[in-house]
């Protein structure tokens, strides 16, 4: 991408004399309207300042691009991490481009510990350390993620410890793995193979602010408003939406992230927003019980769901699969 070069004393005129430099002409950056939401890193002149080689004194600034304006008076508004949004005239940048969001805080936990706010959602889970692995069943509920060991990175234990007790631990022994992880490798290698041959199930996070707000702004009204039922169990609170028998979810806190499963719309309901309603109620219940982080696994071949959540600003943590021990015949 082309930079504008530095002005250098001999070739600088002084702010109050430059002639105005508008979007589109001869600006040499990367910015423009095009960058309006987006966090850009802006180098512009300080008007009647003085830098140190005799020419005008510049400044860098680095925040989200709130508003762009052509014409004689144009403006470029940047509102930095902290303190009051800045308006920049668009004569005094010279030079500017995009940069990459700042990594989330929320992005760099471990997937381990991830899974982990996971345990919430089933309210009679057990679960048992295996080594850093960790073994997990549930009588009332069917879901991989309540009956599979947790085998997300090396367990710890000498030999094929770990290995001999998820065999002897369920009838159907059946692990999850880091996707092209050492532990995913060992696993293959030893004849086990993926779970009902599905798809990598995707691990997404989002604020749970932003997500409450992108479902309010693309909420299509159904014909039933979503009832919630809320209860506290020994994993902590936990909430069930239904909109009549159309659609429905669940959602579990644990500390401040908030986790949804079964989000369900029976066939004949969909295309009608009903989905995006349970999404937008049970949010809204995350946020009430103060997480800010909220997350869900989806299929990656489930392109409708992916789709939705993106759309509410769900993006990738990480993903893994579910392999089961050949068959002990």
């Amino acid at each position: 991408m082309p930079t504008a070069r530095e002005p250098h004393p001999a070739d600088s005129a002084s702010p109050a004399t430059a002639a105005p430099r508008h979007a589109g002409e001869g600006t040499g950056h990367g910015l423009g309207p095009h960058v309006v939401g987006q966090r850009v890193v802006v180098r512009r002149v300080l008007r009647g300042e003085t830098g140190p080689s005799g020419g005008p004194a510049m400044t860098d600034l680095l925040g989200v691009c709130t508003a762009w304006t052509g014409g004689a008076d144009g403006l470029c508004v940047v509102q930095p991490e902290t303190g009051e949004a800045v308006r920049i005239p668009l004569a005094d940048i010279v030079s500017g481009k995009p940069v990459p969001p700042r990594p989330s805080v929320r992005h760099r936990v471990e997937p381990r510990a991830a899974q982990h706010h996971g345990f919430a959602l089933f309210d009679d889970l057990e679960t048992a350390p295996l080594g850093s692995w960790t073994l997990r069943r549930s009588a009332a509920h069917r879901a991989r993620r309540a009956n599979s060991c947790l085998a997300f990175g090396p367990s710890g234990l000498d030999g094929d410890a770990e290995l001999q007790a998820v065999l002897a631990h369920y009838e159907r022994p059946v692990v999850a793995v880091l996707s092209g992880s050492p532990e995913a490798e060992r696993f293959l290698a030893l004849g086990w193979r993926p779970e009902s041959g599905d798809a990598d199930t995707v691990f997404m996070i989002a604020g749970t602010s932003r997500a409450l707000r992108a479902s309010r702004r693309g909420l299509s009204s159904p014909d039933d408003d979503p009832r919630l039922e809320e209860s506290r169990g020994p994993r902590g609170a936990s909430a069930v939406v239904r909109v009549g028998s159309a659609a429905s979810g669940v959602a579990a806190c644990d500390g401040d992230w908030v986790g949804f499963r079964s989000i369900d719309v029976a066939p004949e309901h969909r295309r009608r927003g009903l989905a995006l309603a349970v999404m937008e109620s049970l949010l809204d219940w995350g946020a009430e019980q103060g997480a800010t982080t909220a997350y869900l696994q989806v299929l990656a071949d489930n392109a409708p769901a992916l789709a939705l959540y993106e759309r509410l600003g769900f993006t990738e943590h990480h993903r893994y699969r579910y392999l089961v021990a050949p068959s002990r015949g």
